[in-house]
């Protein structure tokens, strides 16, 4: 055989001979209307963003949000308060259609509403045009929806001191321990404490021993008997050697007041 001879060649006319690059199509007939997601739309969303994530960046560098001190589970007199960014829920929570017997109404049926409205919002008004004055349903709940949330987080926030409850429960430095390990009963301390309770009583495996309101009878027959999940003899000396043990814990507390 001959080359080429007998030899067909098939086209496909679904396939177009002619190559046209990826370019976004010219949205210039059609000004305000309609533009390229990438990169014009694209673009201009992340600049916005950017300018406000900057300036967000600044109001907390320039006013600090004050921070109160540990959560203290025992305080019952202790008022918590939300994030200022629910702020608002909270202030909904005080409306006697939304609290009391309408509790459910105001943490999940209420937000649930709202924002299940914002979402829909692009699909209950979906026309072509962009202005504001096109989008009547869409911008309406946008903002109610933003009128809503500022107000009530002033209103919420306008009746709270937030400088005196940072004040009144900043946090509270640790106490500075003086361990004198010339003391006679640090030796004791060193041989059946340490392990647990830290060189400088700060606790580990076992808690601190800073800030002990016992008496000294109380803290002997701790290290004897055991306490908690403190098994008992955990101590191993004299009646002498115990006796200077709980005058080493109780001078390393007074130090540290």
């Amino acid at each position: 055989m001959h080359k080429g001879k007998g030899m067909k060649f098939v086209g496909d006319s679904r396939i177009s001979a002619e190559r046209k690059p990826n370019i976004p199509k010219d949205y210039s007939e059609y000004p305000g209307r309609t533009e390229a997601f990438w990169p014009n739309f694209l673009l201009k969303e992340w600049l916005v963003g950017a300018v406000f994530l900057v300036g967000f960046l600044c109001l907390t560098l320039a006013h600090p949000s004050p921070l109160e001190g540990m959560a203290d589970p025992t305080d019952a007199a202790y008022i918590p308060l939300p994030d200022w960014y629910f702020l608002f829920l909270y202030e909904l929570l005080k409306y006697e259609f939304a609290s009391g017997d309408w509790t459910l109404m105001g943490i999940l049926i209420l937000p649930g509403l709202a924002f299940g409205a914002l979402l829909l919002a692009p699909f209950l008004d979906n026309g072509p045009g962009r202005r504001p004055h096109q989008r009547p349903v869409a911008i309406g709940m946008m903002l109610l929806g933003l009128v809503a949330v500022v107000w009530l987080t002033y209103t919420s926030a306008a009746h709270v001191d937030w400088e005196g409850r940072a004040e009144a429960n900043k946090p509270i430095p640790p106490a500075e321990v003086t361990v004198d390990d010339s003391h006679p009963g640090f030796a004791a301390y060193e041989n059946s404490c340490l392990a647990c309770h830290g060189a400088e009583l700060e606790g580990g495996a076992g808690p601190a021993l800073v800030g002990l309101e016992l008496s000294a009878e109380e803290i002997a027959t701790i290290a004897v008997d055991g306490i908690g999940t403190m098994p008992p003899d955990q101590f191993q000396g004299t009646d002498e050697e115990l006796e200077q043990l709980v005058d080493f814990i109780i001078t390393v507390n007074e130090s540290a007041e």
